[in-house]
């Protein structure tokens, strides 16, 4: 999953970051839009996670979502079951390692954790938060680990565009309904495997097969019927 942009902002950013990483020397880093580690990542997550209890005790509408490969920051963690004890809903999509526990009473009673285990390996990553109705959405290569937060150059960057957070939505919510791959984590670390209902229920990841398939006809679709200009004729392109 990633971003190809005319994003100004964002450009300016990362110019700024390959110099630093490039020379190890860059007067001012005044990073406006990617959350890049190890000095802005965690904080900026953090900060995050508390924004969203404080929006939460305002109107109650709290909702934190991450897709990510593994899950074992303890700050992190600590601060999603915070997020928890204040009412905020948080669904966890987390494919391998997660030390984080869900459905503890009166510790993580608000918090899902599934992993989606299929055809393609699960690796891409989203942190969502609702944010009171002005909704954030990130991609980037971090997962939620000391090691990626605190050690590592990752880089986070926001999807602003209506219409990619449409797509991020659709993807998250796939996910998060899939009845057929996913394994909902226990409060004591097991997993237990969906089953459907109807036995031709087909997962997320069938879905979003058949979703890139129905785009890419369309595609083609659309690239047969635009026409040609030679000269002042308009002629259709041949079918073949």
């Amino acid at each position: 999953m990633g971003l190809l942009t005319c994003d100004e902002v964002i450009g300016q950013d990362l110019t700024e970051l390959f110099n630093y990483l490039t020379t190890g020397y860059t007067p001012k880093r005044n990073y406006r839009k990617i959350l890049p580690s190890p000095k802005m990542l965690k904080r900026a997550l953090l900060s995050k996670i508390q924004r969203e209890i404080e929006k939460h005790l305002a109107d109650n509408s709290g909702l934190i979502q991450f897709k990510t490969n593994a899950l074992e920051d303890a700050d992190i963690i600590h601060a999603l079951y915070e997020a928890s004890q204040a009412g905020v809903h948080v669904d966890l999509i987390v494919r391998d390692t997660c030390q984080l526990r869900p459905g503890i009473p009166g510790i993580s009673d608000n918090i899902s954790v599934i992993s989606i285990v299929g055809r393609f390996l699960e690796h891409n990553r989203i942190y969502y938060f609702r944010n009171g109705g002005d909704e954030e959405y990130y991609i980037g290569s971090a997962d939620a680990m000391k090691r990626n937060l605190e050690h590592r150059v990752e880089v986070m960057v926001p999807v602003e565009s209506s219409i990619l957070q449409s797509e991020l939505r659709a993807l998250l919510d796939i996910h998060l309904a899939d009845q057929r791959n996913a394994w909902d984590m226990q409060s004591d670390g097991n997993y237990v495997q969906r089953k459907p209902s109807d036995e031709t229920v087909i997962g997320s990841q069938e879905i979003l097969v058949q979703r890139a398939e129905a785009r890419q006809k369309e595609a083609r679709r659309l690239k047969k019927r635009k026409p040609q200009v030679i000269g002042r004729r308009n002629i259709r392109q041949d079918s073949q």
